[in-house]
């Protein structure tokens, strides 16, 4: 708004009686405020509220206040969202009777206003005295579940009241119908973002912002445990890709004591095992006899406590005999070491902390297989030429806090991070850093102060021929490789063992198969790092492989750069970042047309714009499970663009650094922003509506 209008409309004011009721009688008798944007009546409201500010004797009180007060009510419900804010102070309404405001309300509410219903008791403070069910059913048919997050925001009891009637309705025996019926003649209803999927993600999502013990939601836990068991038979049974051992502990902390569970994991055993197998895995999980099958009560019968131990089913057989497929560590067990105490933390971090040090680093956390909360990292793994240390996180923090010594692991971390003189190698190191943030919160800012850091997921879109079709032979029963150990088989010759990637890396002792995965994980980075070193040329990387890994430095940087020293540049931490400050850069540029992505059902609006720039995007329908993404990254070699839960899920489906999680809180413009600047994607004139619309 220019000077010069601002200046006349404050003029008006000065010569106007009662400026209050002069603003009143201009909206009611004009109507272009009504418009989005900053309309003329928009700038006069607000300059009027600043106006007040400064002649603090103008504003009414009494009848006559009343009396406006009751006219700019009718106005409010025709507001765009940016006059109610200056109304509401102008005209003091939050001084207004209350039963009079909750009256208005309930009255927009009867005409089926039901959003600007819903705004307008945000704005007042309304909620405590509302039917928080009735208000939010409406809004949840016509997909405005932001609206009912605001709604409840600063509420903890009417959080608490609209997650348990959302669980509510995801009983399976509840009829959703029964919800829908009253609101048949709707506008804008929207029933297929109203089902239980639906509702069911929205509960997680809440449970998570803010913070409410998800025991308040039985039947969405249930629900999610569910799929988590019959995932797992899937991985045990049919991809034949997890141990006996890793599958029943991970068998045992879903199901617990909880009967519902029990009963279903009975029939997926009688589906997947014989009378006698499902009778050792329910005495193993400690079902209750009467919760059994007939057959499979008598089997448990004979069964001796001993023969828990002494049957092996036969998927286990083959795998003594295929160890020769894998990567095998070259360094003698006693040179693993696994740290409980901060004395041996101390020693191991004199070694690891010595300049021209080149260290792997890697990080191991329970799956959370799409539960409330972010993985907290159980194990960091930090490997040198000779030996790797295994340091156990939850123990070491825990010593720490108790001897008032907080810093300790930060510090460490800090030191190690921000070194350049020490070169770190990982494989997807933003996902690492942001747990291990979510383990410690002194950690959050690592990312930004990192040096000397080499991530080898930018190897995967650089090293020539690595793509899963290359990786798969006939071995029975075994996956195509992907990710890290893609990586590894491409250069090293053999792939890494997988089979405990999903363990439950919070049982403690860790099983000795554990150890040897986690020591393998970081100890491969630097076999990697040194075979690329020697013949970068040969795996269609640039003579300097620091600069192919890490993106190109100034001449005076590089010149000064001696590979025989291992050293790597300044930071990449999460692959193929936008520029940063610092003098680094990430790996060379693609094209939105080299770019292809899945994008989850919730990330549509990004889909489509991501698309008006030339990238390949496919995207996931409303009634499509996330899963989907994963299947679809995996054939089609995609990135999968996600929110939230399903991050943690699809990530631990594909390979390192193939899925990213975007900020759901943004617009659809930012979001694409955020994702062009992470794996940098150069967009050009020529790129935009190059693809089909």
């Amino acid at each position: 708004v220019s000077r010069q209008l601002k200046e006349e409309i404050r003029r008006g004011f000065a010569r106007l009686e009662d400026p209050l009721a002069g603003l009143l009688a201009m909206l009611e008798s004009s109507s272009d405020w009504k418009g989005k944007g900053h309309s003329l009546g928009y700038c006069i409201t607000t300059e009027l509220q600043l106006w007040i500010k400064a002649h603090p004797a103008v504003p009414q009180s009494g009848t006559k206040l009343k009396k406006l007060q009751a006219r700019v009510l009718g106005l409010l419900s025709q507001c765009p969202t940016n006059l109610l804010d200056p109304l509401i102070s102008i005209y003091q309404l939050h001084t207004a009777d209350r039963n009079y405001l909750l009256e208005h309300v309930s009255h927009l509410y009867l005409q089926g206003n039901y959003k600007e219903a819903a705004m307008l008791s945000i704005k007042l403070k309304l909620q405590p005295d509302q039917d928080v069910e009735k208000m939010c059913t409406p809004l949840l048919l016509q997909d405005k579940a932001n609206l009912v997050e605001e709604y409840v925001a600063e509420y903890p009891e009417l959080q608490r009241k609209l997650l348990q009637t959302l669980d509510t309705w995801c009983e399976p025996s509840f009829n959703i119908r029964d919800v829908i019926r009253p609101y048949q003649g709707l506008s804008k209803y929207k029933p297929e973002k109203f089902n239980r999927k639906v509702l069911s993600k929205l509960i997680f999502r809440l449970l998570e912002r803010f913070n409410v013990d998800s025991a308040l939601c039985p039947n969405v836990i249930n629900q999610r445990h569910l799929r988590t068991l019959n995932y797992l038979f899937y991985k045990r049974f049919v991809e034949k890709t997890m141990t006996e051992e890793n599958w029943a502990d991970h068998i045992q902390s879903t199901v617990g004591e909880n009967r519902w569970l029990q009963g279903h994991l009975v029939q997926s055993l009688l589906r997947h095992c014989d009378t006698r197998g499902a009778a050792r895995w329910a005495q193993h999980c400690r079902v209750p006899p009467e919760m059994l099958p007939q057959a499979v009560a008598e089997e448990l019968q004979k069964l001796h406590i001993q023969d828990r131990g002494e049957e092996v089913t036969k998927a286990d057989n083959y795998e003594a005999s295929k160890k020769k497929d894998y990567y095998q560590l070259p360094i003698p067990r006693e040179n693993i070491h696994f740290l409980q105490t901060w004395e041996e933390t101390l020693q191991c971090w004199e070694k690891v902390l010595q300049a021209g040090q080149v260290v792997g680093v890697d990080m191991e956390w329970k799956p959370s297989f799409g539960m409330v909360g972010k993985p907290r990292v159980a194990l960091l793994q930090l490997a040198l030429k000779d030996e790797v240390f295994l340091l156990d996180l939850p123990r070491l923090l825990e010593q720490a806090e108790a001897e008032g010594e907080k810093e300790k692991l930060p510090h460490f971390i800090h030191m190690l991070y921000s070194d350049a003189a020490i070169t770190k190698l990982g494989y997807g190191m933003s996902g690492d850093l942001s747990s291990l943030a979510a383990t410690c919160s002194a950690l959050k800012d690592t990312e930004k102060q990192m040096q000397g850091v080499v991530d080898l997921l930018a190897v995967d879109k650089q090293v020539d021929g690595l793509s899963p079709e290359h990786s798969h032979e006939e071995r029975g029963v075994r996956q195509p490789e992907k990710g890290l150990s893609l990586l590894v088989q491409h250069v090293l010759g053999k792939p890494l063992d997988k089979t405990e990637q999903l363990s439950n890396w919070e049982k403690r002792p860790l099983r000795e198969e554990q150890i040897l995965y986690a020591a393998s994980d970081a100890y491969c980075l630097l076999e990697i790092y040194e075979r690329l070193c020697k013949d970068p040329e040969g795996f269609g990387l640039g003579s300097d492989l620091t600069e192919s890994l890490v993106g190109k430095q100034s001449k005076k940087s590089r010149a000064k750069k001696q590979l025989n020293k291992q050293e790597a540049p300044s930071p990449s931490g999460q692959e193929f970042q936008g520029p940063r400050t610092e003098p680094s850069r990430p790996p060379a540029p693609i094209s939105p047309q080299e770019f292809s992505v899945v994008c989850d059902n919730m990330l549509q609006g990004l889909g489509r714009y991501l698309r008006c720039l030339g990238v390949d995007v496919r995207l996931l329908d409303n009634e499509e499970d996330h899963r989907k993404a994963a299947e679809i990254a995996r054939q089609e070699g995609r990135v999968i663009l996600t929110s939230g839960l399903p991050y943690q899920t699809l990530r631990s489906q594909v390979g390192e650094g193939r899925c990213f999680s975007v900020n759901c809180s943004q617009k659809a413009k930012e979001q694409a922003l955020q994702v062009l600047k992470h794996f940098n994607v150069q967009v050009s004139l020529g790129d935009i509506f190059s693809r089909c619309q």
